[in-house]
Formats: C-alpha cells, structure tokens, sequence
C-alpha cells in the first residue's frame, strides 16, 4: 500500500540525512523525471506524490535548520499534495525568465488554476485547485506556482491505467488554449499513484 500521510517520525535527523542526502537527491531526481510534462510555451506539471513531498518537507527541513519545531508546518503544507489513492495531484509552474515577460504572461492568466484538465478513455478530468489560497490576485495577477488535484472515479482510474491510453493534458483558458500528449512513461509512473 501506497503510503498517503507523512508523519515527523518519517523525517530523518539533519545530521544523518547529510550523510545521505546527495543519493536521496540522485534518487528523487530520477524518480521525477517520469512525473513531468510540459504544456503549452510557459508551463511545466510536475506530478507529485509521497516520495516527492517527502523530499520537499526533508529539504525544507535541513535547510532552514528548524529541526523538530518546523516539521509540523511543513507537514500540513505538503501532505495535502499526497495523491490519495482516487486522484493525482501536480504542481504546475508558469516558467518565464524574462521578467517583463513574465509580469505580462501572469497578468493575463487570471484563474488559471481552474482551467486544467486531463483526457482519457474519452472522459475529461477536470482540476480542482488547491484551497489553501487563493493564487489569483483580484487584479487578475495567475501565481507562478500552483497546486491542483485531478479527481478520478474507478473507470477513470482504469482507462488511465490502460497501456498506450492515449492521456492528454491542457488548459481550457482564454489566454493559453495548449494542450500536450503524456508520455506513455509518465502515464505508466502516474498510474502507481491510484490504489
């Protein structure tokens, strides 16, 4: 079984994990390259799960030094991004090096975060954004950061994990209509995230 929840106890002592820590980097490194797809000219999804957050909340942890006092926050920020067996969850980044771009391009995205989806068997996935916050400001100003969950019912869930499904993902917004093809290596790694 897919563990869903991290717990402090899975956090590993600052000293010890430094002993480590370049292979866990190596590790998860290669683990995400099958749990990302780009869409469209600016954006990238990266698919998490509970060896990503875990990563996340250990990172956070070892370096800002906040030892056993900072990882019940961190643990409430990241384990809602724990896929909960039904859905698969994503961080998805609006990627612009020139800030003037950037500043133009985010401005124009305005609600993004609700205009993702996902299509598979013939059945679209829409997104449901993470609640934490708001990530549009009322100006109309997108985030460059957002999280959100893909809710998937059992026969979702099954056309998905069929080989060659054919999965693609997208935006319905006014301003970036993109769509992309996922990867049979990344539909076969995200399947891992269902059970």
């Amino acid at each position: 079984m897919t563990k869903r929840i991290i717990v402090a106890t899975d956090i590993i002592p600052a000293a010890e994990y430094a002993k480590t820590r370049a292979q866990h980097r190596r590790d998860i490194a290669a683990k995400k390259r099958n749990r990302r797809v780009e869409v469209g000219p600016y954006i990238t999804f990266y698919f998490e799960s509970y060896d990503t957050m875990w990563h996340q909340v250990q990172e956070m942890v070892y370096i800002e030094k906040g030892g056993a006092e900072q990882i019940p926050g961190e643990l409430e920020a990241y384990n809602p991004l724990i896929p909960n067996g039904s859905e698969l969850t994503a961080t998805f980044m609006i990627e612009i090096d020139d800030p003037i771009r950037r500043a133009r391009v985010l401005d124009s995205l305005g609600g993004i975060e609700n205009t993702a989806f996902l299509k598979v068997g013939g059945e679209t996935i829409r997104c449901v954004a993470e609640a934490d916050q708001d990530r549009t400001r009322d100006d109309g100003k997108a985030s460059s950061v957002q999280f959100v969950h893909f809710p998937f019912t059992a026969e979702q869930i099954a056309a998905f994990a069929s080989p060659d499904a054919g999965v693609v993902i997208g935006f319905d917004h006014r301003n970036y209509g993109h769509m992309a093809i996922v990867a049979e290596n990344v539909r076969a790694e995200l399947t891992t995230d269902f059970g």
